[in-house]
Formats: C-alpha cells, sequence, structure tokens
C-alpha cells in the first residue's frame, strides 16, 4: 500500500490485527524519532498492552519489563520500565488527544517520556498540553478497540510488530 509519507508512517500489527499510525514530525520531532528508532531496533516486537483503560487508552511500549521473550520481561513490573536511551524533553503542543491520537506516557515529570505510549480510545481533551501526541491512527482502530482491558491486563495482547512503513514497502 501507498503511503503519502512512508518515512513518517508506522504499521503495528497487533495481536488483534494491524493499526497504521501517521506521525507528527513538525509537532513533536524528538519523540517521532524515538518512536521510528526503537521501531527500526525491533524494541518494540513482542511488547505488551499492559494497562488498558475502557473509554480511555490502551497503554504499551515498555520495551525493557513489557517485551515478552525479552530478558527483563516481568508482567508484573510492565509499565515501570523504558528503553536504554535517555528520556525526552517534554513536545506539548495542543494537538487534541481525540480517539486515535497516540501520545507519549510519563511520570510526574514532563521530561520523563521514554518509549511508552498509549493510543486514546475516545477524547481526552484533559490530557492536552500535557502529554505529547506524536501521531494518529489512520488505519485499524477498530482493531485497538479489541485490545484486551485491565490494569494491570491478564493475558495481555502484545504488539507482535512495529515498523516504518518506508522500510517494509
Amino acid at each position: 500500500m501507498a503511503y503519502k509519507d512512508p518515512e513518517n508512517t508506522i504499521l503495528l500489527e497487533t495481536t488483534k490485527g494491524s493499526v497504521v499510525i501517521e506521525l507528527y514530525p513538525d509537532l513533536a520531532p524528538g519523540h517521532v524519532d524515538r518512536i521510528k528508532e526503537l521501531a527500526r531496533e525491533g524494541a518494540y516486537d513482542g511488547v505488551v498492552f499492559h494497562r488498558v483503560i475502557d473509554g480511555f487508552m490502551a497503554q504499551t511500549g515498555d520495551v525493557k519489563f513489557g517485551k515478552k521473550g525479552g530478558t527483563s520481561f516481568n508482567p508484573a513490573r510492565a509499565g515501570m520500565g523504558g528503553s536504554e536511551k535517555p528520556d525526552l524533553k517534554a513536545e506539548f503542543s495542543n494537538a487534541n488527544h481525540g480517539r486515535g491520537a497516540c501520545s507519549m506516557a510519563r511520570s510526574q515529570s514532563p521530561n520523563s517520556a521514554n518509549s511508552q505510549f498509549f493510543i486514546c480510545f475516545d477524547d481526552a481533551g484533559f490530557l492536552n498540553r500535557q502529554y505529547t501526541v506524536w501521531g494518529q491512527v489512520i488505519e485499524g482502530m477498530d482493531n485497538v478497540d479489541k485490545i484486551k482491558r485491565g490494569e494491570p491486563v491478564q493475558d495481555p495482547d502484545s504488539i507482535v510488530s512495529m515498523r516504518v512503513a518506508a522500510d517494509v514497502e
């Protein structure tokens, strides 16, 4: 399939099906670079959706504790880790955390985003200008809707593979 900007399109294969995400390098260049870097390293492959709240969002991306088959995989700690890379400086914008928005998870510190991210099920405008929106689901939101809920999720769904479209086409 042809995407208008394959270098800024993510092909996310989940245990529930395919999801296509359009990246926003103009809004969050540092975060987009990190997402693409980790995707290209295969860091997200096998990572579980560890926190999924109905009507809110599905969170994943803990490449340390949430990666099935990884050396540090620990379902009880999934959501507490990140990558070996340094944390990112916040890139807050006026982008709305609407349905399908992809945004970076972080701790209390605004500059603590690393590898974890979430996809909004419904409008979560209360997060605007507090979390960094770096993309938008443009295909497959119906598959995101099927991801198993829970905090933590029992037998969670996961990312099968996450690739930059330019590397696949």
